[in-house]
């Protein structure tokens, strides 16, 4: 997922790990917290301080990180989303959830791969509009994770472990005292659109980028304008400690 970005910022250390449950880490058998895990992956590599940068899912890990060590954050970057904790009331983004449970219910992989495909191409737009390859690699990824980490469990007649929240984590953001980033693909649901604005309105230094022709992953759609605005983000960073 974070292929593009890899490589793309020789002066600085980069990390990607796999969050529980997904690519190559480890299916959970107990509950956990996932902001736990990034917390014990630095203290594991020795790193006292990180610039955080999450997607989604990740984004929500990466505001927890900021909120429950904040001691350990240069800087957050969020895309997508503005919290763990998220209010959904796009219809759009309802009627995908709706599908899942469906999906679930009928034990219909398929369908379930095929609902989580539309954040690919957000409500603006349909998937022959994007590219292939693309495609491809959103499939390869999500068919990866419901195939090593979930259906194995569903199949021994048990339901997948999810993540324990971070307990009252919407308020606690507006403690967040470090540079903030949204970098937002344009075409993305107005929900994912709308927490990341929340989060933007709640701390002192907060700013948004839109990425444009690009929806839920903009990482990936346009990896050279989402490297730019994270380049520049790390610029200033830079500069203020310098």
């Amino acid at each position: 997922m974070w292929q593009p970005q890899l490589a793309a910022f020789p002066d600085h250390r980069v990390i990607a790990p796999d969050a529980r449950a997904h690519g190559q880490s480890s299916t959970p058998e107990a509950g956990y917290r996932l902001v736990d895990d990034v917390l014990a992956l630095l203290d594991a590599l020795g790193l006292p301080t990180v610039v955080v940068v999450g997607l989604s899912m990740g984004a929500g890990t990466a505001v927890d990180l900021a909120v429950t060590a904040p001691e350990r954050v240069r800087g957050l970057v969020v895309s997508g989303a503005g919290t763990s904790d998220p209010d959904f009331r796009d219809p759009w983004v309802l009627d995908i959830f709706r599908t899942w449970e469906r999906a679930i219910a009928e034990q219909d992989p398929e369908a379930w791969i095929g609902a989580f495909e539309r954040f690919l191409h957000g409500p603006q737009r349909t998937v022959d509009q994007i590219s292939p390859d693309l495609v491809r690699l959103n499939d390869m990824m999500v068919r990866h994770s419901l195939t090593t980490h979930v259906l194995p469990v569903v199949a021994r007649g048990r339901n997948p472990v999810r993540p324990t929240p971070v307990e009252h984590v919407n308020p606690a953001r507006r403690e967040i005292d470090v540079p903030v980033l949204a970098i937002n693909g344009a075409l993305d649901a107005d929900d994912h659109l709308r927490f990341a604005r929340e989060l933007l309105e709640l701390v002192p230094d907060g700013r948004e980028v839109r990425i444009p022709d690009s929806a839920h992953y903009p990482n990936l759609e346009q990896p050279a304008l989402f490297n730019d605005a994270l380049r520049g983000f790390l610029d200033g960073l830079d500069a203020d400690r310098g």
